[in-house]
């Protein structure tokens, strides 16, 4: 039999990434899984008591929905073992049964910064990463090459303590040729987009209705249109918005790169999408200091998923293990 491949998906964006990746690997057998966990963080998912993270329940059945449209190998859990490599989408939570894999790490998108909690996470080592959020990619040790985003990103994670050789620059699939979203069919164009996070789902603070109020503020008399995060609470999101924006246009399912290539302005929060505003050049407003989003700007390079690839082959063919 052939060597066989196990991704781990999470996120929408996660893994559409994964996919990518796998189609540049066809030699090889793939199978596919949603965001899974063990022991008695699966005891919470079961409750739907984790559902602010990629492992619960609705992104769970998201991801799921999506490998099975496109005709993808699912072995949820990855209870078909062994494979000869696991390439995951995170770090911050490493599953009980690939711990003894060989792993490639691959970075989703914009890194979290550093909270109170991520503080504590590094302090109190038998507190889980996860609790962190992402500020804790990268910092788990487990994998064997971790794939990023840019060199500006490779010094982020050597300062924050990854190893070194084990980081390879190989950009991100979905944000390596943000100019492919301006060939779209989304029917509006020269207005203000502003992308609304799930800060508060996430059980951080989150004033929203001056965030409302800055977008309408920037928009002035231009028509602004909000892209809800997938997963905040859209009839409460929905509510604040007509509260304190009326005449808003508000849409939950469209996709926010090909919504930002048409727009004029984009206001978001700590989110991968002023990524792509910065790239075409948009009037970008975020949480984040402009100069450092530029300097970890992913790099825009159209071949991302092939680099990914070629690094788990590296892997698989030749051994290498980045110690």
């Amino acid at each position: 039999m052939g060597k066989r491949i196990f991704f781990i998906c999470g996120s929408m964006n996660q893994t559409t990434q994964m996919v990518q990746i796998s189609r540049h690997l066809s030699e090889y057998e793939h199978s596919f899984s949603p965001y899974y966990c063990h022991g008695f963080d699966e005891i919470l998912r079961r409750l739907g008591l984790i559902e602010f993270t990629i492992a619960g329940n609705r992104m769970v059945e998201r991801c799921r929905t999506y490998l099975q449209d496109h005709g993808l190998r699912i072995d949820f859990q990855g209870k078909k073992r062994p494979y000869d490599l696991v390439v995951t989408c995170s770090d911050v939570y490493i599953q009980k049964n690939i711990r003894d894999s060989r792993i490639v790490l691959v970075q989703e998108g914009i890194i979290d910064p550093e909270s109170i909690m991520f503080h504590l996470v590094k302090r109190f080592r038998f507190l889980p990463h996860w609790m962190a959020d992402t500020a804790m990619t990268g910092l788990s040790d487990g994998y064997r090459f971790f794939c990023v985003a840019s060199a500006g990103y490779r010094d982020f994670f050597i300062q924050k303590g990854a190893r070194p050789e084990k980081i390879v620059v190989t950009g991100i699939p979905n944000f390596d040729n943000c100019r492919r979203y301006c060939t779209n069919d989304f029917p509006y164009r020269h207005y203000v987009l502003a992308c609304t996070s799930n800060l508060r789902e996430l059980f951080r603070r989150e004033d929203r209705p001056a965030f409302i109020r800055r977008a309408v503020e920037i928009a002035g008399n231009r028509q602004l249109i909000f892209k809800l995060h997938p997963n905040e609470n859209i009839e409460r999101a929905n509510r604040e918005i007509k509260a304190h924006a009326p005449e808003a246009m508000v849409l939950a399912t469209a996709s926010a790169e090909e919504m930002i290539a048409n727009c004029d302005a984009l206001i978001t929060r700590f989110s991968s999408t002023a990524f792509v505003g910065v790239a075409l050049g948009k009037d970008t407003y975020s949480d984040f200091d402009m100069d450092t989003l530029r300097r970890l700007m992913p790099l825009q390079n159209d071949s991302a998923a092939l680099n990914i690839a070629n690094v788990c082959r590296r892997v698989l063919e030749k051994g290498e293990n980045g110690n």
